[in-house]
């Protein structure tokens, strides 16, 4: 098992869940998560340690909840694509073309996320919202792409 599949195992990640994880609802709320969970952290200014309750909240909802409150859909929208797509990938059906897009997209989303922390860690909203919009233009280019390879595969 490589390491793809490896970490998909720890998720539990089944073939219903995944098909849970292409729901729409699923793909939109762990997008919006990220701002959720960055105002948890930022809230530490006014809340002190209570802040590590949203935290919490959001980490349990991103690892614990988001892949089995939803219903499982088939690849009917362009987020359920993706996600299907991104099954494949996991799989180890990632063709050449895709897998240096998808390498620098998940580079850009590294960037943006250390933007993110350091934006957190020292409390300034500009490396903040520029690490964000860098990551979730990733995160959504990389889910396109991912339904493009669906597409191909379907």
């Amino acid at each position: 098992m490589d390491v793809k599949n490896a970490v998909a195992a720890a998720h539990g990640m089944t073939d219903d869940a995944w098909k849970r994880h292409a729901n729409p609802w699923s793909v939109w709320t762990r997008l919006a998560a990220i701002p959720v969970f960055e105002l948890a952290v930022w809230s530490r200014e006014w809340i002190g340690w209570w802040c590590l309750v949203g935290v919490a909240v959001v980490v349990v909802w991103l690892f614990g909840l988001n892949v089995r409150v939803f219903g499982p859909v088939e690849p009917t929208s362009w987020a359920a694509r993706g996600i299907y797509g991104e099954q494949l990938h996991v799989a180890g059906d990632l063709p050449p073309e895709h897998l240096v897009i998808t390498r620098t997209l998940v580079a850009v989303g590294l960037g943006g996320f250390g933007l993110i922390a350091w934006g957190l860690v020292v409390l300034d909203l500009w490396p903040l919202v520029s690490g964000t919009v860098l990551l979730l233009m990733a995160q959504l280019w990389r889910i396109d792409r991912y339904a493009l390879l669906y597409e191909q595969r379907a």
